[in-house]
């Protein structure tokens, strides 16, 4: 079909969310050190214009939402050359603990991810 299959859109935003916690200076890697981590609770995924192979795309993503235990992301995946949008999508994910038990987001957490 020559377009971008739509699964790899998730795979993209979960980069997306990776890259904005090195952008503003950490790392997944450091929250799980801390005991806890943010398993997916929900996805929306809004699919406009199919992505073609070798197309350049930007993903851009921000936290709109923190809670005790959840953090909510939104996600706009454009055209790199015209910006043209793509994708808008959120995920929700919930904190928990290494036994998998919800957890409450650890302060200093909800303090980086908040700014």
């Amino acid at each position: 079909m020559g377009i971008v299959h739509h699964a790899a859109y998730v795979v993209w935003l979960e980069e997306g969310r990776s890259q904005w916690l090195r952008t503003n200076g950490s790392s997944y890697a450091n929250f799980e050190a801390d005991g806890v981590s943010l398993a997916v609770s929900e996805l929306q995924v809004r699919y406009g214009q199919p992505a073609i192979y070798d197309q350049l795309v930007t993903v851009r993503c921000w936290i709109k939402e923190v809670k005790s235990r959840q953090i909510t992301f939104g996600y706009e995946i454009v055209d790199a050359a015209t910006g043209g949008m793509l994708v808008q999508a959120h995920t929700k994910h919930i904190c928990v603990d290494r036994a998998g038990k919800v957890a409450i987001i650890p302060q200093k957490w909800r303090d980086f991810m908040s700014r």
